[in-house]
């Protein structure tokens, strides 16, 4: 009898998913293996679960999966193989060429499986979530699936599904019918942004200042108009709040204010600075009913969420900007586990791996206030020794790049330090360059 799956398997193995065993082509089985010491999570093997990411980050996540007793799978991007991954936590590694296509992933994950088990899949990354969302439904498996990510992904169909249930959204519109777009131009006033919708961080934004200039960029677009909206732009201060999730319930919810807008710094240059509002204020308490209900009426079972919000100067009205099922960048997960304890990442490795079957239990927090600046610096390593403030207690170590995470009991001293160093900053450090058009690992 013909073996099946080697003709069919052999292309997607051997070009996008190197595996950790030699199989049909040992001249590129190339993997890192480490000694198993795993406690059994199930009756006759450990949980094993893949994680993956085509950019550096959750390195707490897999060494937490692993802490915990699993097996731990780790596919990544050919060019972050010699990256800082904690090897010591990661059972195998797979890497695949960048932008690999989702039918490839699926066939490459799905023929690894013939002789690994895979329970558990997760994306580190928010740009990989819709793929591992269609892999974990390909697979049956347990986590968030493709209706949900959509809320969590597509800034048209959170805006949407916010709408329905109540919370405030800038006016917006789908770039689809023209008629309607018109109309929509003649009522809303200018200017407006003209969005991605599966993008972060500002990439791929554009402010339009008259409808002539529109026309211009959807020609530009093409075939790719409808995957934008169109939305007022409104002037105000941006927040985000920082939250854990289990079996629907919001458990623990930390809420922040930018200082200049994201939007601002990633398009016009600048410092990045966040800090952690004071827990009693009632812009506070506002945030933090907002979230809870954006995140239940958007129908996320369990993880961590990181939604923006914008307050607007000209009537303080409150309104939902974006959310994402996942931990926020930009240092802002060490900030949040400096001032109130919670790691994002172990948390989310927990409810992952747990998967609702065992019951969750959010560690005991604290009140502590904390900040963050960063900025893209023209020294490869900035010297920031003059910056010697005892509540700096962590200083950023990326090149090209200068930043600290700061603590205090005090709201206001964060606020003080993060202000003056800012204008240090500018003069010290600060470099701009343009915001990508897509992003870069």
């Amino acid at each position: 009898m013909r073996r099946l799956g080697h003709a069919a398997s052999c292309h997607f193995l051997n070009s996008c998913f190197r595996p950790g065993k030699r199989v049909y082509n040992p001249r590129i089985a190339v993997y890192i293996s480490r000694s198993k010491r795993m406690e059994v999570m199930t009756a006759s093997r450990p949980i094993t679960v893949l994680c993956v990411s085509t950019y550096e980050k959750g390195q707490e996540f897999l060494r937490t999966c692993k802490s915990v007793g699993c097996t731990v799978y780790l596919l990544t991007v050919e060019k972050l193989r010699n990256a800082s991954w904690p090897h010591d936590a990661i059972d195998e590694m797979f890497f695949m060429p960048d932008e690999l296509p989702l039918s490839d992933l699926i066939h490459a994950v799905s023929y690894a499986a013939r002789t690994r088990h895979i329970d558990r899949v997760v994306a580190l990354d928010e740009f990989d979530m819709e793929h591992v969302a269609a892999l974990r439904e390909h697979l049956r498996l347990p986590g968030i699936g493709l209706t949900t990510i959509r809320y969590f992904r597509d800034k048209l169909a959170m805006r949407a599904r916010a709408q329905e249930f109540g919370v405030l959204v800038p006016e917006f519109i789908h770039i689809l019918n023209y008629d309607d777009l018109r109309e929509f131009l003649g009522r809303v006033t200018g200017p407006w942004l003209l969005k991605p919708r599966a993008q972060a961080s500002g990439i791929g934004m554009k402010k339009i200042e008259a409808a002539e200039e529109l026309w211009g960029w959807l020609d530009q677009l093409g075939d790719r108009q409808s995957e934008y909206l169109l939305e007022k732009f409104i002037p105000g201060s941006v927040f985000h709040v920082d939250s854990v999730v289990s079996e629907r319930a919001v458990l623990f919810a930390e809420a922040h204010s930018y200082g200049a807008p994201p939007l601002d710094v990633s398009h016009q240059g600048g410092v990045f600075t966040t800090r952690t509002l004071p827990r009693d204020a009632a812009e506070t308490l506002e945030l933090k009913e907002l979230n809870q209900r954006l995140i239940h009426g958007l129908g996320l079972v369990r993880g961590v969420t990181h939604a923006e919000f914008l307050k607007a100067n000209a009537d303080g009205r409150v309104y939902f900007l974006e959310i994402a099922a996942r931990v926020g960048g930009a240092y802002i997960s060490n900030m949040v586990e400096t001032a109130a304890g919670i790691n994002l990442w172990r948390e989310w490795a927990h409810l992952e791996v747990t998967a609702g079957k065992i019951p969750y239990q959010l560690p005991q927090t604290r009140e502590d206030y904390a900040g963050v600046i960063v900025s893209l610096a023209r020294q490869q390593e900035p010297e920031t020794s003059a910056y010697n403030d005892p509540e700096i207690v962590e200083r950023i170590k990326k090149y090209h790049h200068a930043g600290f995470v700061l603590k205090s009991p005090s709201h206001k001293r964060i606020e003080q330090l993060l202000a003056s160093y800012a204008e240090r900053f500018a003069t010290d450090f600060l470099a701009r360059e343009p915001v990508p058009d897509k992003p870069t690992a």
